[in-house]
């Protein structure tokens, strides 16, 4: 079933026909994987407006320009880098044979082959890019694939069923849609590979399904991205940066920036330019077509119950834009909170934010920052603004995170020739570029032996006589 809500027995039959039409093809041409790619970047080109469309209905009143600029320009951006750039990553690669057997024509070499039929797990926050970002790299590697949606934007989901349906034979790409029992499902079948986007809580869930049968996972799961202002940074230009991208989907992003940290002498500036360059970005709230709202009732209220947890433990809770109204609380529309001071026990402290508030955090040393970030899971992103660059190669030297900007924010993302992915809480494995080609592809060793075996007439084979013996110890060296 490639178009209706799936059940979960219908996953397994959609595998196993790719799997068999995959060993029945063999060798997947380049000109086979260039037309699979060209064949999906027509087909988001041609459905692009219903699929704005879907996303707008999905979150309630979600910009046009943004789902354009970050999901179906993202998506074509990624498709595109892999469709002109993988014929130079799939050839051959010679190394180095065995010795002594190499004198008698004995060579080795690396073969670059598609894993088979990958399964791709999207989520809501970016519907389309979720899916087709790593469907880049999956082509242009030679596999086939099954994308699973997410249900909590289904509209999209319906739309991305129908253009698969109508553009691909199910045994090349398909997708199945449904609620939590279908991932579930979905996450437990014996794919070759299975690339998952979401929270760490349930991408546990995942690795431990697919470790049932022993399936290789790509994980991008987000995490608490901090941002690091140093005090040779141009706090104006920070402030604007930052704001502009934690407001991008209101935060609804797995890179947005999550906890700032500024020198403690600069924290009223910053809070003040952060306020200042928010209400011009986004003078009203209620009704604002440039707001997205949060997702749903439940995200939202998740959202909220984090600012009024941090309020009630102490935290300075402040707004960057209009103060929330009653309709635009009925939209799910806030303006973006800073909570200063907010405790360590807080929730908003352990839990990502995923929404319309930002911690901010002073400190005195820039080193207490990074112990502090060290001391968490690894994040799928960090941010380092300043011009100080001793400062910034400490940072990057005793920092680790999926990816880093510097003096900007979400912008790594974006980089199709460079591979996206998280490190430890927040992921592993990547797509973009020639490591996302890797990651769906298997690397495997070839050696083929030359016409003349010098073995028997060394005296290497059986029975063994003292000579060998003293030939290998004769190689023993260090």
């Amino acid at each position: 079933m490639t178009s209706a809500s799936a059940p979960a027995a219908s996953i397994r039959p959609l595998l196993d026909a790719q799997r068999a039409a995959f060993i029945a093809e063999g060798a997947v041409t380049a000109e086979v994987r260039r037309a699979r790619l060209q064949r999906v970047i027509d087909m988001l080109v041609a459905h692009n407006d219903a699929l704005c469309a879907a996303m707008g209905e999905d979150f309630g009143g979600r910009p046009l320009i943004f789902s354009m600029m970050n999901d179906v320009l993202g998506s074509l951006g990624s498709l595109k880098a892999a469709r002109d750039h993988f014929a130079e990553w799939m050839g051959d690669q010679p190394r180095t044979s065995v010795a002594p057997f190499d004198n008698f024509g004995a060579t080795a070499w690396v073969r670059l082959q598609p894993k088979g039929t990958v399964g791709i797990i999207g989520t809501w926050n970016a519907p389309l890019f979720t899916l087709f970002a790593p469907l880049a790299s999956v082509f242009a590697a030679g596999n086939r694939a099954v994308l699973k949606p997410s249900e909590l934007a289904p509209r999209t989901a319906e739309v991305v069923a129908a253009m698969v349906a109508a553009s691909f034979d199910p045994s090349e790409l398909a997708v199945v849609t449904g609620g939590p029992e279908v991932a579930a499902a979905f996450s437990a079948q014996p794919w070759d590979h299975l690339v998952f986007t979401g929270s760490t809580a349930v991408g546990k869930q995942v690795m431990k399904a697919a470790a049932e049968n022993l399936v290789p996972v790509t994980l991008e799961l987000g995490g608490k991205s901090p941002v690091l202002v140093g005090r040779s940074a141009d706090i104006a230009n920070a402030a604007e940066r930052i704001a502009v991208g934690k407001a991008q989907n209101s935060g609804q992003l797995c890179v947005s920036p999550d906890t700032v940290w500024v020198p403690q002498e600069q924290l009223e500036a910053f809070v003040a330019a952060v306020r200042e360059v928010y209400a011009g970005l986004y003078p009203s709230i209620a009704g604002n077509p440039d707001v997205t709202p949060a997702v749903n009732d439940r995200h939202f209220a998740r959202v909220e119950s984090y600012v009024a947890d941090a309020g009630a433990r102490g935290a300075r809770v402040v707004m960057a834009g209009d103060f929330p109204s009653a309709e635009g609380t009925a939209q799910r529309r806030v303006p973006l909170r800073l909570i200063i001071g907010a405790p360590a026990e807080a929730e908003i402290s352990q839990q990502e934010i995923f929404g319309a508030a930002m911690l901010i955090r002073p400190y005195a040393q820039i080193a207490d920052a990074v112990a502090a970030i060290n001391a968490g899971g690894r994040p799928l992103a960090l941010y380092y603004f300043g011009q100080d660059a001793a400062e910034q190669a400490w940072v990057l030297d005793h920092t680790l995170s999926g990816g880093v900007a510097i003096n900007d924010v979400l912008m790594h993302a974006a980089l199709h020739d460079a591979p996206f992915g998280g490190v430890g809480a927040s992921g592993m494995g990547h797509y973009h570029g020639r490591e996302g080609f890797l990651e769906f592809s298997h690397v495997r060793s070839v050696y083929q032996a030359g016409g003349h075996d010098p073995r028997r007439e060394w005296g290497m084979l059986p029975p063994y006589g003292p000579h060998l013996e003293a030939m290998l110890r004769g190689s023993v060296t260090p």
